[in-house]
């Protein structure tokens, strides 16, 4: 109650309106929780810390603020497992934003666990009636109890069907939706508080990134829509070797539930297993590589969210090893002109023309079209160089394109959500394979798929294949054709008849200017006249003021003689 009481009391006006707005118990844990880490370290020398540091004090008595060998990073990272599921989450998210974000800070919260005690209440078998509508016995020969996988917003069960397929059952946490709506009420209030009272703040752009996190959210809390993105990768790779998708039991499968083909393979991590089973862990690599570009490049349909608890390998073919790929919640994908612009970009950057890169970047409209390219060629070239003296296969690609976008943000670029999402997946992926192999070459095995992508863009097959995708849509089109030329004819007079009576207009107003003006002169040679005739005798004395006459009808007439509008 003292806590909560001087919480309030010595907090700033923007603070003490939040009791009215959020619930006060979760937000005097957050308190308490960043005062226990010292997370306003974070805030030093930045305006409005002070304030932090008053509302902080209460919070940090009697607890313990842990080694002060930590980094403040390690701290974040404690802070946020301690927070719950939906703030691990948000760090994981928060790490993919190594545009603006220290490395070691990004690698810090890329090592977030999201390891989740399992719900046990309602039981699996309620929640399976209640959402399909039919007891889980009429669909179900066998559904266990106790899952096996447990996540921050959801858990998995094994079961069997009726007619005796392995499968898996996905189920999302019994009011999950209402915490996550309440914390990201908060987080978004913190953003904006972050974000308005520190420079820091403004530089980090916290409220986008808060947004980010609700739009993934909210998708990961939709069964169906991972159903959906499952559904379209297996239909992306049917019948390939490299990568397999399970199957998704659509009839089974509701917002809160998903029934999938369950998979039997070795966790991409397990490297021993995968020894036992003489995987060609070079080869694995690679292909890992190949599937990533396949992926961004000829789908334009990429899984992005590629961690190694996804990831598994199959046993049956040791020597060609195939991936299985599970959690497709994270789907990104590209627009036209971004995936054009970035497979441009990218072999630019392996032929180390930065200028072209830098008139790509202002091309495409991912830097502002007033930026001076020579500048942001050279500010390309300093952080490349100094990288390219190493060997290739000892630079980290991924490192490489977030430095670049790190860089490009000083020239104001704003990176879109979905290259967001590449470079976080392209980290994954080149972590991974080099996890697997430690020698892998991420840009010998990229450079030739890349030129490859280019020669058939450019290929006039390709732009005949694409003139055939067409057709159906230009013949669909012609029976509206000849109202489409009468509408555009028709549009085409009125804009004629407009543009006439515009000039009409124009005519009419120009001879009401020099009907004017001439009124003008006639009126301005009367005045002089006028202004002569009182110097006449017989004129004067029928005049009071002869000189003020004389000087006045003598200015009006100059005026009005040299009368220009």
């Amino acid at each position: 109650m003292f806590a909560w009481y001087t919480g309030v009391i010595f907090a700033p006006p923007l603070v003490r309106r939040v009791e009215f707005v959020f619930p006060m118990p979760r937000l005097l844990i957050i308190l308490r929780v960043i005062a226990k880490y010292r997370l306003d370290e974070f805030l030093a020398d930045q305006p409005g810390v002070g304030w932090m540091r008053v509302l902080l004090f209460p919070f940090r008595i009697g607890t313990s603020s842990g080694s002060e060998k930590e980094s403040r990073n390690f701290r974040l990272r404690k802070a946020l497992e301690e927070l719950g599921p939906i703030y691990i989450k948000f760090g994981q998210l928060l790490s993919t934003r190594r545009d603006f974000l220290d490395a070691e800070l990004a690698d810090e919260l890329q090592s977030l666990q999201d390891n989740v005690p399992p719900f046990t209440s309602p039981d699996i078998q309620s929640i399976v009636d209640d959402s399909l509508g039919i007891e889980a016995k009429k669909v179900f020969k066998k559904l266990e109890e106790k899952p096996f996988a447990s996540a921050s917003v959801a858990q998995v069960h094994k079961a069997q069907l009726k007619t005796g397929e392995e499968v898996v059952v996905k189920v999302i946490r019994p009011g999950i939706e209402k915490t996550v709506k309440e914390d990201i009420k908060l987080l978004k209030w913190i953003a904006k508080l972050i974000e308005s009272q520190s420079a820091l703040g403004k530089r980090l752009r916290p409220i986008e990134v808060v947004n980010d996190y609700e739009n993934i959210i909210f998708d990961e809390l939709n069964l169906q829509t991972e159903a959906a993105n499952t559904s379209l990768l297996r239909k992306n790779f049917e019948n390939s070797s490299v990568l397999y998708v399970p199957k998704i039991y659509w009839d089974y499968t509701r917002k809160n539930i998903l029934v999938m083909e369950r998979i039997h393979g070795i966790p991409v991590t397990n490297i021993d297993e995968l020894n036992k089973a003489k995987i060609d862990l070079k080869k694995l690599a690679e292909t890992g590589v190949d599937i990533f570009f396949t992926q961004v490049f000829e789908h334009n349909f990429f899984h992005a969210d590629m961690h190694p608890g996804n990831i598994f390998v199959s046993r049956e073919n040791p020597n060609n090893p195939q991936y299985i790929a599970i959690d497709c919640a994270i789907i990104g994908s590209l627009s036209d002109d971004d995936q054009e612009y970035l497979a441009k970009n990218l072999l630019a950057i392996f032929k180390r023309d930065y200028r072209r890169v830098a008139e790509l970047h202002v091309e495409c409209g991912w830097v502002p079209k007033e930026t001076r390219v020579p500048e942001f060629e050279s500010a390309m070239r300093s952080v490349c160089e100094p990288i390219f003296e190493k060997p290739l296969k000892d630079i980290s690609f991924g490192q490489l394109l977030a430095q670049l976008f790190r860089t490009a943000g000083r020239f104001n670029m704003e990176v879109q959500p979905s290259l967001v999402l590449l470079q976080k997946t392209l980290l994954n992926i080149e972590g991974l394979g080099r996890q697997l192999y430690p020698e892998l070459d991420l840009w010998k095995t990229a450079l030739p798929y890349l030129e490859s992508w280019n020669s058939k863009r450019l290929n006039p097959f390709t732009l005949l294949e694409k003139i055939q995708e067409n057709i159906p849509n230009w013949i669909e089109q012609l029976p509206h054709l000849p109202l489409l030329v009468i509408n555009a004819i028709e549009q085409s007079g009125q804009l004629s008849s407009l543009n006439a009576t515009l000039e009409a207009e124009q005519e009419r107003q120009a001879e009401i200017k020099k009907s004017e003006k001439r009124g003008a002169r006639i009126i301005g040679v009367t005045a002089l006249v006028l202004a002569a005739a009182t110097f006449i005798p017989g004129v004067q004395s029928l005049i009071l003021d002869i000189p003020a006459l004389t000087l006045g009808l003598t200015g009006l007439g100059l005026y009005l003689l040299c009368f220009k509008q």
